[in-house]
């Protein structure tokens, strides 16, 4: 599955949390494992994660992590998903995600978590903001950018000027997903782009960007790196 295109796999976006699951299985099978049934948490630990918060938790936050709760490799490279037992409740949102450092939180609104694929907000300096409008949407995300952070020698980033952005939107494929806000400045729009075995993340825009990626293998992430002549962070020999 080294060809594996994720813009070609989301074509049609994500309709529903069914789709974003279905696209995770065949995402994680090209990218890294396929999925396996104890990688997901035991029913009971989401339960006493109920009992204990007092509140209930939405049904595409418990069917992420009955899936994949216990894969590391898909939600916690470089952010972290917390463990059941983590799950906490801060001025009023439901936290299940880090960043690495704690400058960061994902979570969802105790307003809506009877609703069964509510919005996600992010916390940084300006306190909560819009993330991305569902649950299932930001497990995509999680899988993605986590990917695209794991350990090896596939993966590279530049901060790349105007006409390398044009350049990355003219040779790569728009995957089709929303738009959403970075953490660390909610201001600079983050987008996903892919070609076969490779793939693309752009946090800004404008004058300048910041551009990760990740190949399907080192070869793909070379061919990367030659299409778009920036300055790369890393030096693979």
């Amino acid at each position: 599955m080294d060809g594996y295109d994720v813009a070609a796999a989301l074509r049609d976006g994500v309709a529903d949390r069914r789709a974003a699951w279905r696209f995770i299985r065949a995402f994680a099978a090209a990218w890294a494992e396929p999925l396996r049934d104890n990688d997901g948490v035991d029913p009971q630990e989401l339960g006493a994660a109920q009992e204990r918060l007092g509140i209930p938790l939405p049904a595409a936050l418990r069917e992420a992590y009955l899936l994949f709760g216990r894969r590391d490799d898909l939600t916690s490279n470089q952010d972290w998903l917390a463990a059941p037992n983590g799950l906490s409740v801060d001025r009023e949102v439901l936290v299940f995600r880090h960043e690495n450092q704690n400058a960061a939180s994902w979570g969802i609104p105790v307003a809506a978590v009877a609703d069964p694929d509510p919005p996600v907000l992010v916390e940084h300096d300006a306190g909560w903001q819009p993330f991305l409008d569902r649950v299932s949407l930001a497990c995509v995300e999680m899988v993605l950018s986590e990917t695209l952070f794991a350990p090896g020698d596939r993966d590279n980033a530049a901060e790349v000027p105007a006409e390398l952005i044009e350049l990355v939107e003219k040779n790569y494929r728009r995957v089709n997903f929303p738009e959403y806000p970075s953490w660390a400045d909610p201001a600079d729009p983050i987008r996903w782009y892919s070609a076969p075995g490779q793939l693309l993340r752009m946090d800004g825009g404008g004058e300048w960007a910041w551009l990760y990626v990740r190949g399907r293998t080192a070869e793909e992430r070379e061919r990367i790196e030659q299409a778009v002549p920036a300055r790369w962070a890393i030096g693979h020999s």
